[in-house]
């Protein structure tokens, strides 16, 4: 790697560092989209791992309290050093980052520009250790890397790059446990995924989406919380959602969804929001994008989809290349913890998503301050009826880790978060004759089914959607539609429930 870099550092230039000729124009781009995603900069401590020549370190250290600066080749920190010291809050250190040695819990965010790929897969999860111990808890670590194959178009007679896959990635990240002991407490600490996303400047310049970023927090892990897995987004991936079992629900829903009534009911609910061209929308827990392509190709909007799950991102971003729609973009993203700029979207969507997330009405006051003025939100979700609950019903929440309100006390956690005249609606009839008629399909493509996936997968499924309908027969199980109407002038709820939507008459 140092015969690598030693080649391409003879001149301590931007188009050096990016390797692309085409450097300066990519910068003014990429530059302030890549600043946008950092946490607040104000008064933290941040370590700069591969800081190069300073593109980044010249407006970190204008923000935060102090900035430690690291790269491995000389040319490249001098010139760092000397166009960047003068601001008086930051070190330049000349290292090797495999070799770094830094105080314990010193730093508040590590910022990692193109480094990582020039790490084996051994030092990457020794060096995500070092970084865990120089983070505080709760500190981030915001990391850019060149995935599958590379961008620049600099010519290299042999290149050492790693280009991992974006998966490769998330699971290294996350694997590495560090360890702290004092006194006779042991704490365990680990890595969550706040986001993951294409840099968007490179899909826009370069029709090129294997620039990804992400953020991370540091958290304790002590103990297995989701049915033994470390952290939520492990247990997707590995359990609930892994790559077949996604594919498995397509199938039943349709082309391009993986929630309840596939097209038809996004055409539907989709059509209550009267989306104009040129609005913003984000979807939380977008999953493999069906939505998103729809809304983007038929309204002309811009969608951000966010889904907690890598595999439904994966695959969406596969989808994307085909769809060629640059307005929609796709990121692993947690809704709980990732931040936006207040007032960033016309309307916030969410199918069949928040029954995973216990905190409901932080959340949605996290949506609150993400929506423009007179902006929408719409969210069809999992519901239950008044307890109490059967010993059935009580194991089936358990097991799939869901918190489910009723739709009435759901419409009261919206009116806590601030949110005015937002429409609730009982759909458990729309829910079951949609659930029949998936079922249905299901068993009249039978062999179908069996020969692309198993008839262990068919038999589950069938079972599933039985017992869905059950539960639903029995008032356990419902499913609500929330939802904004008219014209609203400001973010603040006037409730209406509804059992028979086509019933119901508007409020003025």
């Amino acid at each position: 790697m140092t015969q690598f870099w030693l080649e391409h550092s003879q001149q301590a230039t931007v188009e050096a560092m990016m390797l692309d000729s085409n450097a300066e124009q990519l910068t003014q781009h990429e530059l302030p989209e890549i600043l946008a995603l950092l946490p607040d900069l104000t008064d933290v401590r941040i370590l700069e791992l591969g800081a190069g020549i300073g593109r980044y370190t010249h407006h970190l250290v204008k923000k935060a309290r102090h900035v430690t600066a690291v790269d491995f080749m000389k040319t490249f920190i001098e010139k760092n050093e000397k166009d960047n010291s003068h601001y008086g809050n930051a070190d330049f250190i000349h290292s090797d980052v495999t070799q770094l040695e830094l105080p314990e819990k010193s730093f508040d965010l590590i910022f990692s520009n193109w480094l990582l790929m020039y790490l084996s897969d051994e030092e990457l999860l020794s060096l995500t250790k070092s970084m865990l111990s120089w983070l505080r808890p709760g500190g981030h670590l915001f990391f850019r890397e060149s995935c599958f194959h590379q961008s620049g178009d600099y010519k290299r007679d042999f290149n050492p790059t790693q280009y991992r896959t974006p998966a490769q990635y998330n699971h290294l990240m996350t694997s590495a446990i560090w360890e702290k002991e004092e006194g006779e407490i042991k704490e365990s600490f680990g890595f969550d995924i706040v986001m993951a996303k294409v840099v968007q400047t490179y899909i826009t310049m370069k029709k090129n989406q294997n620039q990804v970023c992400w953020l991370l927090q540091k958290v304790t892990c002590n103990k297995l919380v989701h049915r033994g897995f470390r952290n939520f987004q492990q247990f997707l991936d590995n359990q609930q959602y892994t790559r077949q079992g996604i594919l498995r629900y397509e199938k039943i829903f349709g082309s391009g969804y993986v929630s309840t009534g596939g097209l038809s009911t996004t055409k539907e609910f989709v059509d209550l929001l009267n989306l104009s061209s040129g609005q913003k929308v984000l979807d939380v827990g977008c999953g493999i994008g069906g939505g998103d392509f729809y809304m983007a190709r038929n309204y002309g909007i811009e969608v951000l989809g966010m889904d907690l799950s890598s595999n439904m991102v994966e695959i969406a971003m596969e989808r994307a290349i085909k769809e060629k729609l640059p307005l929609v973009q796709f990121e692993v993203g947690d809704a709980t913890k990732r931040m936006f700029a207040e007032e960033s979207f016309d309307v916030i969507y969410s199918r069949d998503t928040i029954l995973h997330i216990s905190d409901k009405l932080n959340l949605f006051r996290r949506f609150h301050s993400w929506l423009k003025p007179g902006g929408k939100v719409l969210i069809s979700d999992y519901c239950c009826g008044e307890m109490p609950w059967s010993p059935e019903f009580q194991e089936y929440v358990k097991q799939r880790g869901y918190t489910l309100l009723t739709p009435d006390q759901y419409g009261q956690v919206l009116e806590k978060a601030g949110f005015v005249r937002v429409r609730v609606e009982d759909r458990t009839a729309q829910f079951s004759q949609v659930l029949k008629t998936e079922l249905e399909r299901t068993e009249n493509m039978r062999e179908e089914f069996i020969e692309e996936f198993s008839e262990e997968e068919y038999n589950a499924v069938v079972t599933g959607w039985r017992e869905k309908l059950q539960r639903c027969e029995k008032g356990e199980q419902r499913w609500g539609l929330f939802y904004q109407q008219g014209n609203i002038m400001h973010k603040g709820l006037h409730l209406g429930m509804v059992e028979n939507p086509t019933q119901f008459c508007p409020p003025t």
